[in-house]
């Protein structure tokens, strides 16, 4: 396991009692760099949507966690927020959240010289996703698709 993912992998086991105790949900953890900084992002949610004052509780509590524990070696900023609108479908239960709606996807490759895609999110399992566009269905694997998110329409 490489340290991000061990970072990534502690931070979860000691942020799903905080998230869980207030009826959120904790949706992804990252441990990234950004230019000369690292950060360690949690995003959380909740029906009806995340508040700053949410935030500002799920990350006082962690910090005691993070500052008594002291298990990331680099130094680091810890985010907590939302994961917007705009948030990239990674697990299963964000494929199962939002069947049925309307994506874009975008692929590592072209097929049918692009490599951009909008249609409707029909199925999924763990090698592949449909989507459903006007003139049929067309299933992509995972390992080509890059991104995945709702398609937001202003």
């Amino acid at each position: 396991m490489s340290k991000k993912e061990e970072y990534e992998k502690r931070t979860e086991e000691y942020m799903l009692p905080i998230v869980e105790k207030r009826g959120f949900e904790l949706y992804d953890v990252e441990f990234v760099k950004e230019g000369n900084d690292y950060y360690l992002r949690a995003y959380i949610e909740k029906p009806g949507g995340i508040t700053i004052n949410d935030c500002v509780d799920v990350s006082r509590e962690m910090n005691e966690i993070l500052d008594k524990e002291d298990y990331i070696k680099e130094a680091y900023i810890f985010e907590v927020s939302s994961p917007g609108l705009d948030r990239p479908l990674k697990k299963d239960k964000d494929f199962e959240r939002n069947l049925g709606k309307k994506v874009d996807l975008k692929t590592y490759k072209a097929f049918d010289k692009q490599k951009e895609f909008t249609g409707i999110l029909s199925s999924y399992d763990k090698e592949s996703v449909t989507i459903t566009f006007e003139d049929g269905d067309f299933t992509f694997s995972r390992k080509d698709i890059s991104m995945i998110r709702l398609s937001i329409d202003f």
